[in-house]
């Protein structure tokens, strides 16, 4: 895969998966803690899990491969059922 080195999807958590669909948004760790209500370390601090467990080196290589595995939607692009999306 271009922009990242994982080949297999991994395990996330529901926060894990939130902060992705965030990041995918565009917001910055910042805009992410407010929204979350949680401090930016920790916004910080699950980023850097999320790029370890996905083996993605950065903040756009993570979004291609939360597209590639169906972990985000975009502009009704590779749309899926999110955790608490329907809530």
């Amino acid at each position: 895969m271009a922009g990242g080195k994982s080949e297999t999807p991994v395990s996330l958590s529901d926060r894990e998966l939130q902060i992705i669909d965030l990041v995918a948004a565009g917001l910055t760790n910042q805009e992410i803690a407010g929204k979350l209500e949680i401090s930016k370390r920790t916004v910080d601090n699950h980023i850097s899990n999320i790029l370890t467990k996905t083996e993605t080196e950065n903040r756009v290589a993570l979004v291609r491969w939360a597209l590639q595995w169906g972990k985000v939607c975009l502009n009704d692009v590779n749309c899926c059922l999110l955790p608490n999306q329907s809530e």
